[in-house]
C-alpha cells in the first residue's frame, strides 16, 4: 500500500495523521522541530498551542463552534479526544491545559503502528507520492518560495496575536474576583473560570492613553498590517477609538464586583485559567505588538495586576495562507499538482479547532484515494462542509480572508420571532447538521 506523508505537526497535520492511520494507511509525518524552530513554538510535541488555549464555545446546540466539536467527536478526532481529557473549567467554553493536551497528542501519535516520523524542514514541493501540506501560519520561508513558485499566485499575510500570560500568585484577588460572564457554567468552578479587574472610567482613559504612547514594534521590511480582526492587537482596537475596548474585550457587562457588587466597573479586564494546575492566567483579547518593557509598565496599571509577573509577554508574528478558492478543489487538492492536498491555517481556516476540522477532511480523504475511493466533502449544511465549501469556492477570491467557522457560511433556514427566533434557528441549523453529518460518517463505512 502506498504511503501518505505529512509536512507539519500541528493542529491539522496531528488529526490527518490520526484519521488516515485509523483507516489502515501508513503515514509518515514529517515534522522540523524541534531541530529548527520558530519563535513562537516552545517544544518539538505535536499540536502545540501558541496563541489561546480555548478551542471556544462548547455548545453544540446553538454555536457554530460547538458544532464543529460535536462533528470531530462523532469521526473520533484526536484532538477532541485529548482536549476532552484535559479540560479546564472555562464557563462555556473549552479550554485545555496546553501542556499536558499537547503531550497526550504527541503520545497518542507515536504509539500508533502505522504512523513513523521523520525529522528536518522540507524546503521544496514534493513531486510525487501522496502529501498533506499542514504546516500553518508559520511555514518556514524556504517552502512558501516553493508553494508560491507552484502555485503562480501571490500567498497573502495576516497577523496572529499572542496574549500574555501571569503566574496567579501575583494576581492582587483583593481587586480582583472569580467570575464567568453572565455567570456561565453548570458547575461553581466553571461558574468562577475567569478573573475579573475592574477599571474606573478614569482608569480607564489613562489605560488607553498609555496603549496609544507606548511603543510598538515595527513590521518587517515586506511586511503589512493587514490583521485579521478576529485577533487585532488591543492597540489596533484602541487606534479605532478609545471605546472599542470597552465593547469588545473590556466589556464590563454580565459581571458584577464581588468586592462592590454596588459599583458598576466602567470597563474589566478578563483573565482565564491557562493550566490545570491554576498557576497561569492569560489576558483574554490581549494581544499586543508592544515591546516587552512597555507592555509590562502598560499592564501593571490593570487594577489587580500592579505587581503582576509575566510567565510571557504578548507578540505578534505574520501568517502565510493560500488563496484557496483559485487553488485547491473540493477534495483540498492543489489544482495544479492534485497528489498535494493543504490542511490547517495554511488553507484560510482561523482558529484551532477549524484548523484540525481541516486535517480531519484532508486526511480521510487522502486515505480515501489510497485505498481506490473517492470521499466527498461533508454537506455544506454542516460545519466541516460549510467550511470547506468556503475555502474552495465558496468564498470571494478577490476578497478572501482567514475565517472562523459561523453559520452565515452554512445554507440559510428562516426564522421568525425576533431573538427568541434567531436561537431556534440556530437549533435547526445544529439538528440538520447533525443529521447530515452521521449520515456522511455512515457513508464511509
Amino acid at each position: 500500500m502506498e504511503t501518505l506523508h505529512i509536512i507539519g505537526g500541528g493542529m491539522a497535520g496531528s488529526e490527518a495523521a490520526w484519521q488516515a492511520a485509523a483507516m489502515g494507511v501508513p503515514v509518515v509525518l514529517h515534522e522540523m522541530r524541534p531541530g529548527v524552530g520558530t519563535f513562537a513554538h516552545q517544544t518539538g510535541n505535536f499540536a502545540e498551542m501558541v496563541c489561546s488555549n480555548s478551542f471556544r464555545s462548547d455548545d453544540d446546540e446553538r454555536n457554530a463552534v460547538g458544532l464543529l466539536h460535536w462533528e470531530m467527536r462523532a469521526a473520533n478526532g484526536l484532538i477532541m479526544q485529548m482536549a476532552d481529557r484535559h479540560q479546564l473549567p472555562a464557563g462555556g467554553a473549552l479550554a485545555v491545559d496546553r501542556e499536558a493536551f499537547s503531550e497526550a497528542v504527541t503520545a497518542a501519535l507515536r504509539s500508533h503502528p502505522l504512523i513513523s516520523f521523520a525529522d528536518g524542514e522540507i524546503t521544496d514541493l514534493p513531486t510525487d507520492g501522496h502529501w498533506i501540506i499542514a504546516t500553518g501560519p508559520l511555514t518556514s520561508g524556504a517552502l512558501a518560495e516553493s508553494i508560491r513558485a507552484v502555485t503562480g499566485a501571490e500567498s497573502l499575510a495576516f497577523f496572529d496575536a499572542i496574549a500574555p500570560i501571569v503566574y496567579a500568585d501575583s494576581i492582587d484577588e483583593t481587586v480582583a474576583w472569580r467570575q464567568s460572564r453572565y455567570d456561565k457554567g453548570e458547575t461553581e468552578e466553571e461558574q468562577k473560570a475567569y478573573l475579573n479587574c475592574p477599571m474606573t472610567r478614569d482608569q480607564y482613559e489613562a489605560f488607553i492613553d498609555a496603549l496609544l504612547a507606548a511603543e510598538k514594534t515595527a513590521f518587517h521590511e515586506g511586511e503589512t498590517a493587514g490583521y485579521f480582526d478576529g485577533c487585532l492587537p488591543i492597540e489596533v482596537m484602541a487606534e479605532r477609538g478609545r471605546e472599542t475596548l470597552r465593547f469588545g474585550p473590556m466589556k464590563p457587562i454580565g459581571l458584577t464586583n464581588a468586592h462592590q457588587p454596588d459599583v458598576k466597573p466602567y470597563a474589566v479586564v478578563q483573565l482565564r485559567r491557562d493550566n490545570a494546575l491554576g498557576t497561569l492566567y492569560n489576558i483574554v483579547g490581549f494581544q499586543t505588538k508592544m515591546k516587552y518593557g512597555a507592555q509590562t509598565a502598560v499592564f501593571r496599571m490593570i487594577p489587580g495586576l500592579e505587581n503582576a509577573s509575566f510567565a510571557r509577554l504578548g507578540g505578534i508574528h505574520r501568517n502565510t495562507f493560500l488563496n484557496s478558492p483559485t487553488l485547491l478543489d473540493d477534495r483540498m487538492r492543489l489544482r495544479a499538482r492534485p497528489n498535494l492536498r493543504f490542511a490547517g491555517q495554511i488553507t484560510g481556516v482561523e482558529g484551532y479547532v477549524e484548523s484540525a476540522a481541516m486535517g480531519l477532511l484532508a486526511g480521510r480523504m487522502a486515505a480515501a484515494e489510497i485505498l481506490g475511493r473517492d470521499l466527498p466533502p461533508p454537506g455544506p449544511d454542516t460545519a466541516m462542509g460549510s467550511l470547506v465549501h468556503h475555502i474552495t469556492g465558496g468564498a470571494e477570491a478577490k476578497t478572501f480572508q482567514p475565517m472562523n467557522v459561523n453559520f452565515g457560511l452554512f445554507p440559510p433556514i428562516e426564522a421568525r420571532g425576533g431573538r427568541r427566533g434567531r436561537k431556534d434557528r440556530y437549533k435547526a441549523y445544529t439538528d440538520r447538521a447533525k443529521e447530515t453529518f452521521s449520515q456522511w460518517l455512515a457513508g464511509q463505512g
